[in-house]
């Protein structure tokens, strides 16, 4: 990557911030300084494209005027005996699989892997991918069409299980057999879950909606 393509990644990063700063920042001032790191990010992304700022403006739409679905990533950690590891959410109190909205600048399965390690305080290698899902078609309550890549992984840290930085997102981390998932299930997660574990034990390929 060079310096230009390094400046680029930067702009669309900050562009990032503060669309998603506009979006959901109360605080009138806060809404300024995101506005402002919105322009310089702009000017950044200019100089390093050589184009003109203002054919830029369309990029200070809000975050969701957006031209293609969301994209998140989930992380399906397995332990020796084939359990998969959950979390229990906090906004619903029902359990899934770690993860979250992907961010500018990473790839998907590293960005699997940080959810697991935020949200679980384990840390995951990734293996291999389980499936593309579209939101739409799982169960999703979400307002807006993800679409939502699985991961297998393999622990290599548990022992700061439950104590991941974004606690205030889990309620609870726990193994769970198949045979043995909890009774309440987030239900983007209730009709993946069997699909992960087919893949896991390598009864079926990796899975996506065609």
């Amino acid at each position: 990557m060079d310096l230009a393509q390094q400046i680029a990644l930067w702009a669309d990063q900050m562009l990032e911030m503060a669309a998603l700063g506009q979006r959901y920042e109360e605080n009138f001032y806060a809404q300024e300084r995101y506005r402002k790191l919105q322009t310089l990010a702009l000017e950044m992304l200019a100089l390093a494209s050589g184009v003109d700022v203002a054919s830029l403006e369309p990029l200070c739409s809000p975050v969701l005027a957006r031209p293609t679905p969301f994209a998140v990533a989930d992380c399906a950690v397995f332990d020796e005996n084939g359990r998969i590891a959950l979390i229990q959410r906090a906004d619903n109190a029902m359990w899934a699989m770690p993860g979250g909205a992907l961010e500018v600048g990473e790839t998907a399965a590293a960005g699997a892997a940080r959810e697991f390690h935020e949200e679980t305080g384990m840390t995951c290698t990734i293996d291999r991918l389980g499936g593309v899902f579209d939101s739409r078609l799982w169960g999703s309550r979400s307002p807006h069409h993800l679409l939502q890549f699985v991961f297998l992984g393999r622990l290599v840290d548990g022992e700061q299980m439950g104590h991941g930085s974004h606690q205030q997102e889990v309620l609870n981390v726990g193994w769970f057999a198949e045979e043995a998932l909890p009774a309440v299930i987030d239900p983007n997660h209730v009709a993946r879950l069997p699909v992960v574990f087919k893949v896991w034990r390598g009864a079926e390929r990796p899975y996506f909606d065609a």
